[in-house]
């Protein structure tokens, strides 16, 4: 037997206990096909081809996989044939398909490549997007201005099925802001692996969180510090955030409507109870009707205490007419 059939008898029988996860598909002259399985999401098939000279060449090694990026597939196959090369006289193919399964091991975040790569063009200067591969986490941090807002994001092992997870958020947005990038962040997540409680024709299947939630709070973090109160047209967040008014019933309190733009309380309460009411007060930037925690009267309320108030306002009028 020739130094090839040696390796492949030894493939053969220490593939499936040397490499945790994998299968062997086939183990002929012409190819090895290996596929390795560390989650549905972290799976890839090894297809390794012999040069003429070999083991005095290296192995020539193709990644295939059906849920894993293909520019990182290329990257790992460059890798793989820079350690090839330094296994040369020697038996290669065991060797490097550990050299694979560590490196999924190793790199957890392997699933979301795809994601993290775009949401890095998103970032501005003074922002921070950290791989923390070992615990399968995202250290993000924002800058809008002199705000800021922190956070941890966890991938879980068998993402995209579950979705990211927050934690350690830091930040000095007003309390309802925080509340609202927080909750607002994690119905997001779970929207993407939840399926929705009206069914569907089609059936759900869980999507990527990660680019969801972390798009979502770039925007809103960059969005928050420059939005203008829909009544006054002055900026509702003050321009240093230790200016800011944490009473939520003070009239400069910065509120936000369910469609996103923001008022000041002062400013919400007066626009809520000027004309036109017919039809529910709707938001002068995006034209969506006007709801809020806050605001409970309904529009007949609202047009007869109106009414009212100008009844009473003309009869001060007359009143004062009727001394002058």
């Amino acid at each position: 037997m020739g130094f090839i059939d040696d390796e492949l008898q030894d493939v053969s029988q220490l593939c499936h206990n040397v490499i945790d996860g994998s299968r062997l598909v086939s183990c002929v002259p012409s190819m090895v096909r290996v596929e390795i399985t560390k989650t549905p999401f972290k799976q890839l098939v090894v297809c390794i081809q012999f040069q003429k000279d070999y083991p005095a060449s290296p192995l020539f090694v193709e990644l295939k996989s059906k849920t894993l990026s293909a520019k990182l597939l290329d990257g790992l196959t460059e890798v793989c044939e820079k350690e090839c090369k330094r296994l040369l006289n020697k038996a290669q193919i065991l060797p490097i398909l550990k050299f694979i399964r560590n490196f999924i091991e190793e790199n957890p975040l392997i699933c979301c490549y795809e994601e993290i790569s775009i949401l890095k063009k998103l970032l501005g200067d003074k922002d921070e997007f950290k791989l923390k591969q070992k615990n399968s986490s995202i250290n993000l941090t924002l800058h809008q201005d002199l705000y800021h807002f922190k956070t941890k994001l966890e991938v879980p092992d068998n993402y995209p099925t579950n979705c990211v997870i927050y934690s350690d958020v830091d930040t000095n947005f007003p309390p309802l802001f925080n509340r609202y990038l927080v909750g607002q962040g994690r119905e997001l997540a779970r929207q993407c692996v939840e399926p929705p409680l009206r069914k569907q024709q089609n059936p759900f299947t869980p999507s990527p969180s990660l680019n969801t939630v972390v798009s979502f709070l770039i925007k809103s973090v960059k969005a928050f510090p420059q939005e203008p109160c829909q009544h006054c047209k002055v900026k509702c967040l003050p321009t240093d955030p230790k200016e800011i008014v944490i009473d939520e019933n003070a009239d400069f309190h910065a509120e936000r409507l369910y469609c996103g733009h923001l008022f000041h309380l002062k400013c919400l309460v007066t626009y809520m109870k000027t004309p036109p009411f017919h039809g529910g007060k709707k938001c002068p930037s995006c034209g969506q009707r006007v709801y809020h925690d806050k605001w409970g009267l309904s529009d007949r309320l609202a047009e007869a205490r109106w009414a009212h108030q100008e009844a009473r306002m003309r009869e001060l009028a007359e009143v004062e007419d009727f001394f002058n």
